[in-house]
């Protein structure tokens, strides 16, 4: 099926026709899971669970950004705000996000500096404007978000600005696949529809180490309906004949290569690292640091903050829902202690999470 333009990809008969394939296919009960937060959202917004057969079960993985940072790594970023003389600025997922004893939006609220931008280069022309002020930007993210916060750097860097800095604590997608088939024998995954925003920026090459390793079909999808269910059609049909094969199933977007000015940047500012996600533990290589070559411009080092080993909120399977362990519907909390007016978990805080698609748009 060949598709020129995007209102094609939004065709309620082209879906139809898709979804009638996929019937005609399956036979078997299969788990997918998308490890995309957008997914999780499109996936939900366009009902597409309904209109899948009954033997096929969506997953949502750790592709949440802000769900997926552990709650040490919240709790620094509050306790950031709390230091005199310092500007917080972070994108506003990350502003209601509960920590062991406070949030963003509760520093705010108590009179400290705390602002939501649209950019890292917002963040930037605050700490021009406040000379007399220390200017925080608060790195959570993927691959999608890391170049531009690693520019910023680099940017920072040639101004002679000293006073921005970026407190890191960025992951890398592909090492948490690995984490995830640890986990296969409980959450039976069948199938993978792979991030199409992070893929623009890894490309197709960068699943390979993992694709050789277990040869379970991984698709990467794009986000309109069309895309997710063409997406889901080659999964089936991989897993019914029993051929996996790592697919690209956005070309119109994503490269085998990807973008390697993105790439190179990331490189320049950061090195991987071993990093701590909520609900899958620490997972080797799987976080960004600031190199030591640019260590004037990272928050942790210049503001001497430790990473605590804390707990997550008492209850809150957020990270059993990360791990496609649980539903929404399965946690104690979901909808009784936990709702998007009093959230306790991330799950239900960030526009990607999964218990806030769930609450949103499933009715459950």
């Amino acid at each position: 099926m060949t598709i020129k333009h995007l209102e094609e990809y939004r065709d309620p008969q082209i879906s139809r026709k898709i979804v009638e394939h996929i019937k005609n296919l399956n036979q078997k009960q299969i788990r997918l899971m998308e490890v995309c937060g957008t997914h999780t959202m499109a996936v939900f917004r366009n009902g597409i669970p309904s209109i899948l057969p009954d033997t096929i079960l969506l997953l949502s993985g750790p592709g949440c950004p802000v769900c997926v940072t552990a709650q040490g790594e919240i709790d620094a970023c509050i306790e950031l705000a709390g230091i005199d003389d310092v500007i917080i600025t972070t994108f506003g997922d990350l502003m209601r996000v509960p920590g062991t004893h406070s949030s963003l939006q509760n520093q705010r609220a108590n009179g400290r500096d705390v602002r939501m931008v649209y950019s890292t280069f917002d963040a930037l022309e605050i700490a021009q404007k406040n000379p007399d002020k220390k200017v925080v930007f608060l790195g959570i993210g993927f691959e999608t978000t890391a170049p531009t916060i690693a520019a910023s750097i680099v940017t920072a860097n040639e101004m002679n600005l000293d006073n921005y800095f970026v407190f890191s604590a960025h992951k890398v997608l592909p090492p948490a696949l690995f984490t995830l088939m640890k986990s296969r024998e409980e959450t039976k995954i069948d199938g993978f529809l792979l991030p199409g925003h992070v893929s623009v920026i890894i490309g197709t090459k960068a699943y390979l180490p993992f694709f050789e390793q277990y040869h379970i079909p991984s698709v990467i999808a794009g986000f309109e309906p069309v895309d997710i269910l063409q997406a889901i059609l080659i999964l089936v049909e991989q897993i019914e004949t029993g051929n996996p094969e790592l697919a690209n199933g956005y070309q119109r977007a994503v490269t085998f290569d990807g973008n390697p000015k993105a790439q190179a940047i990331m490189q320049k500012v950061f090195e991987t690292a071993d990093a701590n996600w909520r609900g899958l533990g620490t997972i080797p290589e799987s976080g960004l640091k600031i190199r030591k070559e640019f260590a004037a411009f990272d928050a942790q080092k210049v503001f001497g903050i430790e990473l605590g080993e804390t707990e997550d909120p008492k209850g809150c399977a957020c990270g059993e829902i990360l791990l496609g362990l649980k539903t929404p519907p399965e946690c104690p909390l979901y909808k009784r202690e936990c709702t998007p007016l009093q959230p306790i978990g991330p799950c239900m805080v960030s526009s990607e999470g999964t218990c806030a698609a769930y609450h949103q748009y499933h009715g459950i």
